[in-house]
C-alpha cells in the first residue's frame, strides 16, 4: 500500500528525537493483497468488446454487451473471493466462505467466453472458449476455501462461537477505518490501524484457545462497539471544526483500549500457560508412581 513519507522535518512528521519502536508500527505483519495485478488485468481484457458491440448490428450488439457483463462480473467475484481467501488464511478459525466466489467467477468467465464467440464464431468454437477460460481461470487463482477452520481437539460448536464473535469484532475495527477517514488525519488514522492490530492480537489468542472466549467476550463485543461509536462521533467532530481537545481525547482513549487490550492478550497467555504448566506437572507425577522417570537433561 503506497503511504506518503513522514519524517521528523515533515508536516504529519513525528517531533525530533522520538524514534518509533520496532515492529510497532501500524502496518506491522501487514502483508501484499494478492487481489490486483491479474485481478485488474480480468477488468481490462474484455473492454474491447464495447468497440465490438457498437459496430456491430442489434443482435450482435446484444450478445458482445452481455459478454462483457458477465467478464466484469467474474473480475469483481475474483477480486471478493482473492480478499475473502486472505481473510479466511489470515485466521485461526473461519468458516469458510458462504459463496466460493472464485468458483462462480471461473464459471461466469466460461459464460461470458461462450457468448462472446457465440457472437463472434459459431457454437462448437464458444463452447471450446468456455470450457478453456473456465478451466485456466481455476488454475490461475485456485479454488475457495470449501471447509471450516477451527483448532484441533475442539468441537465444531466452540469453534463457530469463536467465528462468529471474531466476525462480529472484525466489522466494529472495518466500520472504525472507514469513520476515521472522514476526519482527514493521517496520525489519527495510523494510531487507529494500531489499535487494530494490538486488538487483532487479543482476536488470534481466542482463536488458539476458543475456551478463552468467555474471558475476552466483552472486549470483542461491547469495549470494540464503544470504540466504534466513540470513532464516527470523532469524525464528525472533527472534520467539521478540527478540535484540538477533541483529537486529545480520542487519541487518549485509544491509548487506554490499546492498553486494556494488550494486557488482556497478555493475561489470556500466562494462563495458558499455567494451564500447560499444570497438565506437565500431572504427567511427571503420573510417571512418577508409574516408575518411569523423566529424563533430567529436558527439564
Amino acid at each position: 500500500m503506497a503511504q506518503r513519507y513522514g519524517g521528523k522535518h515533515s508536516p504529519d512528521g513525528a517531533p525530533a528525537g522520538a524514534n518509533a519502536a520496532p515492529n510497532t508500527g501500524p502496518y506491522r505483519g501487514a502483508k501484499r493483497t494478492k487481489a490486483g495485478g491479474r485481478v485488474n488485468l480480468l477488468f481490462l481484457a474484455p473492454l474491447p468488446l464495447i468497440w465490438k458491440a457498437f459496430t456491430s448490428d442489434p443482435v450482435m450488439m446484444a450478445l458482445y454487451l452481455a459478454a462483457l457483463g458477465l467478464l466484469i462480473l467474474a473480475a469483481w467475484l475474483t477480486r471478493e473471493g482473492i480478499l475473502a481467501q486472505e481473510a479466511y488464511e489470515a485466521r485461526k478459525v473461519a468458516r469458510r466462505p458462504a459463496l466460493p466466489r472464485k468458483i462462480v467467477g471461473s464459471l461466469a468467465t466460461g459464460a461470458g467466453l461462450f457468448v462472446a464467440g457465440l457472437a463472434g464464431f459459431g457454437l462448437i468454437e464458444a463452447g471450446i472458449f468456455a470450457i478453456l477460460g473456465a478451466v485456466i481461470h481455476s488454475f490461475a487463482f485456485g479454488l475457495d476455501p470449501l471447509s471450516d477452520k477451527g483448532v484441533d481437539g475442539v468441537d465444531m460448536f466452540q469453534t463457530d462461537r469463536v467465528a462468529r464473535a471474531v466476525d462480529e469484532a472484525e466489522q466494529h475495527l472495518t466500520a472504525m477505518s472507514e469513520a476515521i477517514k472522514r476526519a482527514g488525519d493521517r496520525q489519527i488514522e495510523a494510531r487507529v490501524e494500531q489499535f487494530k492490530t494490538t486488538a487483532r492480537e487479543l482476536f488470534r489468542t481466542v482463536e488458539e484457545d476458543p475456551r478463552d472466549l468467555t474471558a475476552a467476550r466483552k472486549y470483542l463485543s461491547v469495549y470494540l462497539l464503544g470504540a466504534r461509536d466513540a470513532t464516527v462521533k470523532f469524525a464528525d467532530i472533527y472534520g467539521r471544526n478540527r478540535d484540538s481537545q477533541a483529537k486529545a481525547d480520542y487519541v487518549a482513549l485509544l491509548d487506554d483500549l490499546s492498553g486494556n487490550f494488550a494486557a488482556r492478550t497478555e493475561k489470556l497467555l500466562r494462563d495458558d500457560r499455567s494451564d500447560l504448566d499444570i497438565e506437565i506437572g500431572v504427567l511427571r507425577d503420573r510417571l512418577q508412581r508409574e516408575g518411569i522417570r523423566p529424563d533430567s537433561n529436558n527439564e
